[in-house]
């Protein structure tokens, strides 16, 4: 095995939606040391594009992602995978992680630190931390405790247990879930919406809700942000559209 000459994860960009695609459907999308930095280096370039207004993170064939390769642990700091994660977390764009089929590991906190997780019934998700002898990294510790509550975050890493799509969907792991056959069409809708939407108002609120979870807020910059989109010419654009009873043109200034 020679995992330098898999292919990392690729980017594409159509308009105001980017997608990140993970490419090793033979190994369940398992991620490797040097897919670390090209998932850093493609949010830094779409973070680069105003143009994109969403980032969809996907795996190719039967499964989303079974997480870090447990062999090659030793290969790279844990610090490594939680700062890819953080980084995907932060980015500028609204992010989607389209999880039809299984996610494991520290998949499952990659997808967590997507603004929507959009499943099938396909769907399943395991934390094998425990049952590995491996302690997670604070970052994932904290955002399973953010997004999924105390006592789900205590139930996948306390019993490595495995939940099915219906239960990922009762404890909020995944904000939708569809019919395998209507996933595209509802990434696609989902995708349309926030980008129609103001992209100063929509990115700026990410921001500050991520901080709020994390007990993180900057309260100047929450009110620069809010002033900013005071002032804006969307909010002027997103004005006169209403009086007008016309879908509004935002230019995200």
């Amino acid at each position: 095995r020679l995992p330098s000459a898999m292919p990392t994860p690729a980017l594409t960009v159509d308009g105001a939606v980017a997608t990140l695609t993970l490419q090793r459907p033979e190994q369940a999308n398992r991620l490797e040391p040097e897919d670390l930095a090209a998932l850093q280096a493609h949010v830094d370039a779409v973070d680069a594009d105003p143009a994109v207004q969403v980032l969809l993170l996907r795996g190719q064939g039967r499964h989303f992602c079974s997480g870090f390769d447990i062999g090659r642990v030793g290969a790279t700091r844990v610090d490594d995978f939680e700062r890819m994660v953080d980084r995907v977390e932060a980015a500028r764009p609204v992010t989607v992680a389209v999880v039809h089929g299984g996610v494991h590991g520290g998949a499952t906190d990659l997808a967590l630190a997507c603004d929507f997780r959009i499943g099938t019934p396909a769907a399943e998700l395991g934390m094998p931390a425990a049952r590995l002898g491996l302690h997670f990294y604070r970052g994932g510790l904290e955002r399973y405790v953010t997004r999924l509550g105390l006592d789900a975050a205590k139930r996948l890493f306390l019993t490595a247990e495995r939940i099915d799509a219906a239960e990922m969907k009762a404890i909020g792991f995944l904000t939708h879930l569809v019919a395998a056959e209507a996933l595209d069409e509802t990434v696609d809708g989902l995708a349309g919406t926030v980008a129609a939407l103001a992209p100063l108002a929509v990115q700026g609120m990410k921001k500050h809700l991520n901080r709020i979870a994390r007990g993180t807020l900057d309260a100047d910059a929450l009110a620069r942000d809010i002033a900013r989109s005071i002032q804006s010419a969307d909010l002027q654009e997103g004005r006169a559209a209403f009086a007008e009873k016309r879908t509004p043109r935002f230019r995200g200034a």
